[in-house]
């Protein structure tokens, strides 16, 4: 688990589907990542989490608020999908409810877990986005991560065509 000021990053739990689910159902939340989730999808997200998590000791963790124990989305570091510039290579990623968005929660929860990689020796982190997702990239920056000036790709999961297909890689080094 990983802790800040107003939030846990944790495992997932079963009770972590339906708000989830919600979450996937909302088009601004998922605008740049593809089609509503199904239920099916978010409970094979949680246990594949959690599986990733059980062996690498890191996963796209939980994010619930201290305050209240609610359910904001998810953030951590896992490995990079295959066929990717970033295949196997620790990925920072983050999504969250769009009723926890503008609260600066996304960049909280992205440099604890910034902060967890390098104390566990991790000597560089990766993220990827599609370009017109300027919320991302614009928090990548802020976290201090540097474009890679030739890693633009067609993400090999989204088909030809689509407008999602091309993303942009961002880096960070360990300090």
């Amino acid at each position: 688990m990983i802790e800040t000021e107003r939030l846990l990053l944790r495992r997932w739990q079963g009770g972590d589907v339906t708000p989830f689910h919600a979450m996937g159902q909302d088009s601004e939340v998922m605008r740049f990542l593809g089609a509503a989730m199904s239920v099916a999808d978010c409970e094979a997200t949680v246990m594949r989490m959690n599986a990733v998590a059980d062996e690498t000791g890191s996963c796209f963790w939980a994010v619930e608020r201290r305050e209240d124990g609610a359910f904001l989305g998810f953030c951590g570091i896992k490995p990079g999908a295959a066929g990717t510039p970033i295949e196997g290579k620790p990925e920072i990623g983050w999504r969250l409810a769009r009723r926890a968005w503008g609260a600066g929660f996304a960049r909280e929860a992205a440099a604890a877990c910034l902060a967890d990689a390098w104390g566990r020796n991790v000597p560089q982190v990766w993220a990827i986005t599609v370009p017109a997702n300027e919320r991302s990239w614009g928090l990548m920056v802020r976290l201090g991560m540097t474009r890679v000036a030739d890693g633009d790709f067609d993400h090999p999961a989204v088909p030809e065509g689509d407008p999602l297909r091309r993303h942009l890689t961002y880096t960070i080094a360990r300090p």
